[in-house]
């Protein structure tokens, strides 16, 4: 999660202890979610720069709340490119079965890499928050969901996601693990309390808050959308109220089972007091790994569960493939000619 490199998710090293078979297929599978995760975003960035380029020509002020969220959704896309561009750090450490990177970019990319996963996560909740408003409270998302307050609180949410980073830059260093004295990790805090007020404070903020605060909005969503249909009796409303259930459900579902095993392994290193001052601990080097990639996975489910999901963003996405094909086939009759 924060810090890949066959880690926990407070940031601390783990020896996985699956040798020869770690070396192989994380990096197989690193490569794997890197390719679409960046595919995946790239395209979103694009389709909503030419969307936010085509908004001033027709009407400014069309459609304030859609660009609010179109905002959201473009910071939700740079925090987790930003993340993928961390990756290949951690996986030619795994590779490499050491850190060859030094301690300023052991100290950098663990902070980085927190700050990262935890503003996509903050965006995550402020998205939630946003289409509750868009739905049930319409005329005040008018007001307080125009671009100018939307980007300011896409910027403020790295505050809280770089204070909870900065401990990585901190106390981040290259050490040198028990197991194998001959090679170099990176790793933070050096005390068991250090590691336990940490990955509980991660806990809470960067897990529990967001995810109570998408439930709460989603909720809130179906409620009101439940008790519309029931008093207008229109098939329209009923349809949409079915739609919007099975997203939410979808999307609370993605975001606890892609985060759960991290913070899952945090609570466990938490409370295993012989895991050593670097956070190691064998006997969950195969979950460790598992719970890495369901973490680094949600940077490939994020574009498609918040963004190709929707209607109108599959309908850019064709015409976008469509121009580019018309493109093409310009360049290739004009080689021709």
């Amino acid at each position: 999660m924060h810090q890949w490199n066959s880690t926990s998710p407070d940031g601390n090293a783990t020896d996985s202890g699956l040798g020869d078979i770690e070396r192989v297929l994380v990096p197989i599978l690193d490569v794997l979610i890197l390719v679409l995760g960046v595919s995946g975003h790239s395209m979103v960035v694009v389709i909503l720069c030419k969307r936010r380029r085509g908004t001033p020509g027709s009407s400014p002020q069309s459609s304030v709340t859609g660009t609010g969220t179109d905002i959201l959704l473009l910071a939700l896309s740079a925090a987790d490119l930003l993340l993928l561009s961390m990756l290949p750090f951690h996986t030619s450490a795994i590779a490499l079965q050491g850190w060859p990177f030094g301690d300023v970019m052991c100290r950098l990319v663990g902070f980085l890499g927190s700050a990262c996963s935890s503003a996509s996560v903050f965006t995550l909740a402020a998205l939630a928050v946003s289409r509750y408003l868009t739905v049930v409270k319409p005329a005040k998302a008018y007001f307080l969901l125009s671009p100018k307050r939307v980007s300011l609180i896409a910027c403020l949410l790295w505050i809280p996601a770089c204070g909870l980073a900065s401990p990585q830059l901190v106390f981040r260093s290259v050490g040198t693990p028990k197991s194998t004295p001959d090679a170099l990790i990176c790793f933070s805090f050096l005390s068991h309390r250090g590691q336990m007020i940490y990955g509980l404070v991660h806990f809470l903020v960067a897990f529990l808050l967001p995810l109570f605060t998408i439930a709460v909005a989603y909720v809130g969503i179906y409620i009101f959308l439940w008790v519309s249909r029931h008093q207008a009796r229109a098939p329209q409303v009923e349809r949409y109220q079915s739609r919007v259930t099975q997203t939410s459900a979808m999307l609370v579902l993605a975001f606890t089972v892609c985060w759960l095993p991290s913070y899952g392994l945090t609570l466990a290193l938490v409370a295993d007091e012989t895991s050593g001052a670097t956070g190691s601990s064998p006997r969950y080097g195969p979950f460790s790994v598992f719970a890495r990639l369901m973490a680094t996975s949600s940077t490939v489910v994020n574009p498609i569960l918040y963004v190709l999901m929707s209607q109108k963003f599959r309908e850019d996405l064709v015409k976008l493939f469509k121009k580019r094909r018309s493109e093409d086939n310009g360049v290739v009759a004009m080689a021709a000619a």
